[in-house]
């Protein structure tokens, strides 16, 4: 909480400059999705983006890439002009998971520009409701009894939803299946429809579900119990494996050599956005939490996450492949 309201506090830093005024788009700008419509990172894109049309005076297109965990998507912004007409809604996978996981063609931090995080994010243990478990020990008895043979569904390799389920695997001594979606919308087909056994999803795509009964919430891989789903424990207290916790996180980045006037004043319109109401209240309904930076605290957490999953990722042994 205390880096949060730093980072907040940084960020009203940066509104207050006066070279804000340098910059100001003259056409559309593209924001690129790794993941196909329907998932946490879509809906946190089209959500802020409403607002950061009318805050910058010009059409805001949302462009779906999904594919490679997140990577088209940022080998796409790579790739783009600088001119400050496109950029990219990163993720946890596309910015942290995969460079670690895979040789890519790209260095995140030396070939992408951070413009600010944008939001936190509820995930959330689902397993469809024609499933015997009613517990996550349940379910952890039941992946031992049988190795292989349950499997997880995730948006894609190297997110939250992936690396969560390996951890699982590591922790409680048990093997699972990973199965990658290309997106969050037909991960949720399939557990609706019960072709795989459970998922580490986000609270945008899972929680109209959970309310009626489509699926049933098991855990939340959090340090502490969500206040959208507040009878249902946390993996740690759950199933007994303290230490336990899978963040997911957003962050807005642009090609490399993006002008400095041009990156504060889309750092400084994305955390505007995240300070209204409404934006606030419709990204609440779907477990997700402004969590605004300056472009330097971006880069700092980016590499801060480096440091904390590269071991995790080697002791589980999860691979892009």
């Amino acid at each position: 909480m205390l880096t949060r309201r730093l980072a907040g506090a940084a960020a009203l830093t940066v509104l207050a400059r006066p070279a804000l005024a340098q910059w100001q788009p003259t056409r559309p700008l593209r924001i690129l999705v790794g993941f196909a419509p329907g998932g946490g990172t879509d809906i946190t894109t089209r959500t802020i983006g409403a607002k950061l049309q009318a805050l910058l005076g010009q059409p805001i297109v949302i462009e779906n890439r999904p594919g490679a965990g997140g990577n088209l998507a940022s080998e796409a912004t790579v790739n783009a002009p600088a001119d400050g007409s496109a950029f990219m809604m990163g993720t946890i996978a596309s910015l942290v998971m995969n460079p670690i996981m895979t040789r890519l063609p790209f260095d995140v931090l030396a070939d992408l520009t951070a413009i600010g995080r944008s939001v936190e994010v509820t995930n959330v243990l689902v397993v469809p409701p024609d499933r015997p478990w009613r517990s996550l020990p349940e379910m952890i008895a039941a992946a031992r009894t049988r190795p292989d043979a349950l499997a997880y569904g995730s948006s894609g390799v190297g997110g939250a939803g992936h690396l969560g389920g390996a951890l699982l695997d590591s922790m409680a001594g048990i093997r699972t299946v990973h199965v990658p979606y290309r997106g969050g919308g037909q991960l949720i087909t399939d557990l609706l429809s019960g072709k795989v056994d459970f998922s580490i999803a986000t609270a945008a795509t899972v929680l109209p579900h959970v309310e009626v009964g489509r699926l049933r919430a098991l855990a939340v891989p959090l340090p502490r119990r969500s206040p959208l789903l507040p009878e249902v424990p946390t993996v740690a207290e759950a199933a007994n494996l303290p230490g336990y916790e899978v963040a997911n996180w957003y962050a807005l980045m642009g090609p490399r050599g993006m002008a400095r006037p041009i990156v504060d004043r889309m750092n400084a319109a994305l955390n505007e956005a995240m300070r209204d109401p409404d934006v606030v209240a419709n990204l609440a309904k779907h477990g997700l939490e402004p969590a605004p930076s300056t472009p330097e605290e971006l880069v700092g957490y980016i590499r801060a996450e480096t440091a904390k999953w590269r071991p995790i990722i080697q002791a589980t042994g999860a691979s892009a492949n």
